[in-house]
């Protein structure tokens, strides 16, 4: 997205009155307007603004998908994010808001960012921050509330056990009890009214190893139990719940070195995994969200660092979605900007996608903010 199309986005949104905004007046609180930043990126070191991404950065992005073409749908740019970020990990959403918190964000990697999107109105706020700031923090939504997980306090490392719970109502967190044990970049999703916290990197901090833990959080006792670990330890996974099966869907073994196209699926009443249909392209730090029946992967990472210098680096514009009922996946229109560690919710009818990293690893993050449905 160049610089006059980002600037032509945030000119629209603000274009907007507070008719669109009249709709959730009767439920929700009144939030702080954010307005749109003024850069698609800006760079970790530094946090100055980038409009341009540089010919190698480009180089980067990958569209293509080795799956069968599916309905292409399209994808169409939102308002960008108020402040260029990533390793938020994941995003959750909520009386028909999306709600984003933590991640890296100007210049440091400990935010304690909460961005609420509202799609009618095309327009970003600021929510009540979160109590500490941490990264990659594993975060779902169930019954008024968002909960947040986990998280690493430094970059991508040093995991710690903090959890809370947000009031959508009242514009407030609350400490619940604390994670069993230390973790950040795990998956956290709703099932039965249960919160399932699944696989993520944990401690030494040196190693930041991935984990298969698979523990369960039940709000009305405010308590931990434990279920069957995930078969492959790995982090920065896709993770949906639908029709009653939970789906953990490719991430990597430590490090995007060492990407999987593993698919497992959870079955709660055999608290067992087993196996099903990869995905097409081995990826990491991807969304995956439940549209029309199907799951869809959009964005992730992969490549090699040496010595912070990426070599087959590859950031991933491809979407693709998944049938449950053949157990098979197909290929739609990718992402006009590739990117991981992004924020993907629906809401109503399409899959937003806000922010990420535009190249491999955690140097430059990004404000921008698509949207996809199918025609």
């Amino acid at each position: 997205m160049d610089r006059r199309t980002f600037l032509a986005t945030g000119a629209a949104t603000a274009a907007f009155g507070t008719e669109a905004l009249a709709q959730h007046a009767d439920h929700l609180p009144p939030l702080k307007d954010a307005p749109p930043s003024p850069a698609p990126y800006s760079r970790l070191k530094g946090g100055d603004f980038v409009h341009h991404l540089e010919p190698a950065q480009e180089a980067q992005r990958v569209f293509d998908s080795p799956a069968p073409k599916g309905p292409q749908g399209r994808w169409i740019a939102r308002a960008p994010l108020p402040i260029p970020r990533s390793e938020m990990a994941w995003a959750t959403a909520w009386s028909d808001r999306m709600h984003i918190v933590g991640g890296y964000g100007e210049g440091r990697v400990d935010r304690a960012y909460h961005h609420v999107y509202d799609p009618g109105a095309d327009r970003w706020f600021d929510a009540a921050p979160l109590p500490r700031g941490a990264n990659h923090v594993a975060v779902t939504a169930d019954a008024g509330r968002v909960y947040a997980f986990g998280g690493f306090i430094q970059q991508n490392r040093d995991p710690d056990t903090n959890a809370y719970a947000y009031d959508v109502a009242a514009d407030r967190w609350s400490a619940i009890a604390p994670l069993p044990r230390a973790r950040g970049a795990a998956a956290a999703v709703v099932l039965d009214g249960k919160v399932h916290l699944i696989g993520g990197a944990a401690a030494p901090v040196a190693e930041r190893a991935s984990v298969g833990w698979h523990e369960v959080y039940d709000p009305q006792s405010d308590r931990w139990e434990m279920r069957k670990a995930l078969p492959g330890a790995r982090d920065h996974v896709g993770c949906v719940a639908y029709e009653g099966v939970i789906h953990i869907i490719g991430g990597r073994f430590n490090t995007f070195e060492y990407n999987t196209d593993l698919h497992h699926a959870y079955l709660p009443e055999r608290d067992t995994w087993e196996e099903r249909s990869p995905i097409p392209t081995a990826r990491s730090g991807h969304g995956l969200v439940v549209y029309r029946g199907r799951l869809f992967a959009m964005g992730g990472e992969g490549g090699v660092l040496e010595q912070g210098v990426p070599r087959q680096a590859k950031v991933f514009g491809q979407t693709e979605s998944y049938d449950p009922r053949t157990d098979s996946w197909q290929q739609h229109a990718p992402m006009l900007t590739p990117r991981h560690a992004v924020g993907a919710t629906v809401l109503g009818d399409r899959i937003y996608v806000a922010g990420g990293g535009a190249v491999l690893g955690g140097s430059l993050q990004s404000a921008v903010h698509e949207a996809f449905a199918l025609e």
